[in-house]
């Protein structure tokens, strides 16, 4: 399954910490969409697709939930709770996200700007897309 967790690096001191995000060998695309959830109850599943050709970061900013992927044959669960932490997620990737604290917000970070067609909403038709 293509995903990864990144360790972003993190710079502070006693006055706070920053992790600044930029197009270079660490980060695996250039950014052309930026979006944000927050306010999600705790047993709501959000996501429930996969995109034909997008790219995302998940980072997890405040808070914490699971992100679960699926490559049509195996199926795992990430856990994100560190602002300092994104969950890269390759194309042909089913995802859900779910468990939400109460003070979770999430930040996206996307490959392409939105594209309806790019979804697929429908996890039979998203197995035969991958061949699985």
């Amino acid at each position: 399954m293509n995903y990864a967790v990144l360790n972003f690096n993190v710079h502070g001191d006693h006055n706070g910490k920053l992790v600044a995000l930029e197009k270079s060998d660490d980060f695996p695309f250039e950014i052309k969409r930026v979006y944000y959830v927050w306010g999600t109850s705790h047993d709501t599943v959000r996501g429930k697709h996969a995109h034909k050709n997008l790219q995302q970061v998940i980072i997890c900013v405040k808070g914490e939930c699971d992100f679960i992927l699926d490559d049509g044959e195996n199926r795992l669960t990430v856990h994100l709770d560190e602002p300092s932490k994104g969950l890269y997620i390759n194309n042909n990737i089913w995802r859900e996200f779910t468990n939400f604290s109460e003070d979770c917000v999430i930040v996206v970070l996307a490959s392409q700007h939105y594209l309806p067609e790019d979804y697929i909403h429908d996890y039979e038709e998203f197995k035969k897309f991958v061949g699985k």
